[in-house]
Parts: structure tokens; sequence; C-alpha cells
């Protein structure tokens, strides 16, 4: 039985602890913004749907721009990137206090402000949640997940109400030099984290390809696209409560900025409380059991927020939601890191952020849609219709339990010596590779080939194809192309420890002499004999040494 880690072990690293009490610092001060941003809209707009714009307006850029942003973490300095982007955030708010202080802002004004603060926050949170595995140890890392969630609910149990303090005795414009003072620390620790530089050699991805490999890795996913899916559903459905808080407090038990802040206070204890249980909960319940529970747990609070005309109740029913929140969410973020490896990490997570926040922003509009054509306790009643939906939805698409997947880099592959010498952007490359497979172990290989395919398709080949030859029908040839001799390089480094099994496999069904017969083929056409090739040269022709 695996030894059981503490949900304090990622502390015992320091760069991990310095981050973490800067980022505390820093999300108090965006809860508190969040509030100040949230009440001012109540009190420039009567419009029910620009009050839950607030939060769509937030979630928007999110959606829009976390693959790009996952891009840039995989393939630039993810530090350099979150200080860019704290820095962008910190100038952001400055103007927003600004602008709050002497009285010019509008509706559309304040929704602008808020998109741009998302925008940092978008390119932000790729870089962020991939280096935290750089921070820790993998055997660590679902304890620091779980307590960048703590971190983040220890601030909204108390920032909210703070928050709220704030507005009601100096304005919002105080709120908001509050979150710009915020981002100071999480700077300078930053600043500070000096990570290992990694040692690749081959030219940097163009945002294209890129993007272009992300998607490839998570389409050929199947654990990954059913995270995708569960998280859209429930950030569209979940997304109510939040986004219809600040009228619950103004119009279902008649509050001010302090009852808004007191009420989201009570969710940020209830996602302290589901983040401290984490660990025991997924000890004692299955991966979609958990996710089944949070769905249940918002459509009941929906419906008791819905009916209450008591602050006591609402905020007391608040702390289900909260603990349902980090739940799911923590579990999403923890199954998505634990099932990526690390060349990829940065754009899987930038898939799941552009589904759960594309989700709250859709979900945000939607409910803010239907609380200004009917009321909020008809928008809250018919939300939770959704929440029982994306339960329900488990029996179809169920997520799989978390296996404890070998996602080093198997580091086995070599550059092999070539009489061409060849530039990284020469190409296509065509391989083939040759198996002498016995009658009688058809059947296997053909099953291990088709995983062989996923894996292939995943890490960036293309064309991939398996033929069998009809004169000698035990040698079978796998094919496939890739656009450069630098993708093929970067193809065979991206192999894992679990997909060398698979290949361990193969080759022990292999029944020739040797191992199976790989052939490296540079792909050409027909062309005059006086047009000269720049990017291949045959080394016996020039002294390139």
């Amino acid at each position: 039985m695996p030894e059981r880690i503490s949900s304090f072990a990622p502390f015992r690293h320091q760069t991990f602890r310095e981050i973490w009490l800067a980022s505390v610092v820093s999300n108090f001060g965006g809860l508190v913004q969040a509030v100040g941003a949230a009440w001012m809209m109540t009190a420039i707009s009567s419009s029910e749907n620009m009050v839950a714009l607030v939060q769509a307006s937030q979630a928007l850029p999110i959606m829009l721009f976390s693959l790009i942003a996952g891009a840039l973490a995989d393939n630039f300095d993810r530090r350099a990137i979150m200080i860019s982007a704290q820095g962008f955030m910190l100038i952001v708010s400055v103007f927003l206090a600004v602008f709050a202080w002497v009285d010019l802002l509008t509706p559309w004004l304040l929704l602008a402000f808020t998109f741009l603060i998302g925008c940092g926050t978008a390119l932000n949170n790729p870089s962020w949640q991939a280096s935290v595995g750089d921070m820790v140890p993998r055997p660590v890392l679902p304890a620091a997940v779980s307590l960048n969630s703590v971190g983040f609910n220890i601030t909204r149990s108390v920032g909210p109400a703070i928050g709220g303090m704030i507005v009601a005795t100096f304005g919002a414009a105080a709120a908001f030099a509050v979150n710009a003072m915020s981002y100071i620390s999480l700077i300078f620790a930053l600043s500070r984290w000096k990570p290992e530089a990694a040692d690749n050699r081959l030219p940097r991805e163009t945002l294209g390809r890129a993007l272009s490999a992300g998607f490839g890795y998570v389409a050929m996913s199947p654990k990954l696209i059913n995270v995708l899916f569960r998280s859209l559903l429930f950030g569209v459905s979940a997304s109510a409560i939040l986004a219809l808080l600040p009228l619950v407090a103004r119009d279902l038990v008649v509050g001010g900025p302090l009852t808004y802040g007191l009420m989201l206070g009570a969710f940020g204890i209830g996602a302290v409380i589901g983040a401290l249980l984490n660990a025991r909960i997924r000890e004692t319940f299955s991966t979609e059991i958990i996710v089944r529970i949070a769905f249940t747990g918002f459509g009941v609070s929906a419906v008791t927020a819905a009916l209450s005309s008591s602050t006591l109740l609402t905020c007391v029913v608040l702390l289900i939601p909260g603990a349902c929140w980090v739940l799911a969410l923590s579990l999403f973020n923890t199954t998505v890191q634990l099932s990526t490896p690390r060349w990829v990490v940065g754009r899987a997570l930038s898939f799941y952020q552009t589904a759960t926040f594309g989700g709250i922003a859709l979900g945000s509009w939607l409910w803010g849609m239907l609380a200004e054509t009917y009321d909020v306790s008809t928008s809250l009643m018919v939300a939770s219709l959704a929440m029982v939906f994306g339960a329900l939805v488990g029996w179809r698409f169920a997520l799989p339990s978390m296996e404890a997947l070998n996602l080093d880099p198997a580091n086995t592959f070599r550059e092999p010596s070539l009489r061409l010498d060849l530039q990284p952007r020469s190409g296509p490359i065509v391989l083939l590779v040759d198996y002498t497979i016995q009658e009688e172990n058809v059947p296997a290989f053909l099953t291990l080939m088709s995983e062989r395919r996923r894996i292939r398709i995943r890490d960036g080949a293309r064309q991939w194809a398996l033929m069998r030859d009809l004169e000698n029908p035990d040698i079978w040839t796998e094919t496939y192309h890739t656009a450069t001799w630098a993708d093929y390089v970067r193809h065979n480094q991206r192999r894992t420890k679990a997909d060398q099994e698979i290949w361990t496999q193969i080759r022990a069904l292999h029944a020739g002499p040797e191992g199976p017969r790989v052939h490296r083929m540079l792909e050409r056409q027909a062309i005059p004999p006086d047009h000269d090739h720049e990017d291949v040269f045959h080394k016996s022709a020039l002294d390139l040494h």
C-alpha cells in the first residue's frame, strides 16, 4: 500500500511555500476587488444582467486566451510570463482605482477594466498551475493543488467580508487600490524563484504548431476529454450562485455590500472545509461519485437560496456549494495534471480552463438574462435543474479514477547517425518500422498497435498507417510522417515511461533475430536537376565540421 502523503507536505519546499504565501495576499486583493466591482455595478446600473456580466467579464478572457497562454507556458519561461501578467494586472488595477476615485466609471467601462484583469489572469493561470509541478515532486502534486485551493479559499472566507466593509466604509475605489497593492508581494516572490532551466537544443515551436500539438494531445486522450466535458457542465451550472449572489443579497434578503461580503465569506469557509477534507474524501469515494456529489450539492443550495429570505439561512447553506466548488475543481485540475506529461501540461491545463471558465462565462450570462426576464429566484431554480443534469450525465460520461501513470520522460531516444546532414527544418520525414509477427500473435499485436497509433498521433505524428506484406504476411510495417526533422526528434523525446511499456510489449511479440527495423526517410518530389535543396547537404560533399 503506498505511503500516505501529508496534506501539508508541499510546505517543506521553500519555493512553493514562499509563492503560496504571496499568492494568498494576491488572492485576498482580487476578492476585495471582485466585491467592489460587483457592488459598484449594482450602484451604477439597474440591470440584473449587467451585474451578472461582472463575473462573466472576468471569466470570458480566460476562455478566449487560455489556449494561447498554455502554448506560451510550455515554450517560454513560465516565471517571466507570470511576472509579466502580474505587472499588467497591477497597472490595470491602478487605473481602475483612479477612475473610480474621480467618479468616471460607467457600467461598460467597469466591465472593460474587469475584462482586462481577466486577460492578465488568463495569461498567468496556465503558467502558474503548470509551475506547481516544477516546485514540488510529482507524488506531492495532488496535495499542492489542494493547498492552492485552501489558500484561495482561506482568503475567500474573510476577503469578501473585509471587502464589503471596505466598500461600505471607504467606497469601491479603496477596494480597487487594495487589489493593486496585493500584486507586489507575488511579483517579489516570483522574482526570487530561480527554476531549473530545461535542456532543450531544439528550436522553439511556433505558436501555431504548439497549439496544434496541444490540441492533438488532448483530442487523443479520452480521459482528458471526459474531464473537459464535465468541467464545462460544472462551470455553466455552478456559476449561477456566484453570478447572482449580489442580487440575492440585494433583493432576496434585502441587504447591502456587507451582507454580500458575508455571503461570499460563507462560501469561502465551506471551500476551506472542503479543501481540508479533500484527501480523506478521495480515499473514501471514487472520482465520479465526488463530482456527482458536487453537482447535487450546488443544486440543493441553489433551491434553498432561491426560497430563503433569511441572511443567516442563506449564509449557512452557502457552506455546501463552497465545499463542492473546491472538491470538483481541484479534482478536475489534479486529474489533468496527473494525466499529462510536463511537455504539454500548460496546454492541457489551458484547455481545462477554457472549458471551465467558458462555462462560467456562458452560465453567468445565461442566468443573468433569466433573472432579468423573470426574477432571481426563478433563475436559481432553473439553474438547479442544470446542476442535477450535470450529476446524471455521469451515468453516461463517467470520470475515470485517477491512475498513477509514470509520465516522466522515457529518455530512451538517441538521435541516429545520418549520412545526410539535415537541418532542423528539413522535411517532411517519413518513418517506417518493420515488425515480424507470427500468426498466433497477430490479435495481440493489433491491439497493442491500436494504442501505439493513439500515442503516435497524440505526440505529433501524421498520416499513421499499419500495412501487411502480401507476399510475406509475417512482415508488418508501421508508417507515419512528421513535418520536419526537429518535429521527429521532438516526437520521440515526448515518449513517457508509461508509453515505453506499450513499446516493450510490442517488441516482445517481434519474432525477428534483431529488433524491429526502422527506416528514416526524407520525402522528396521529382525536381529539375539544377535545383538545390538549401536544407539538406551530403556530408561527403561538404566539410561542415
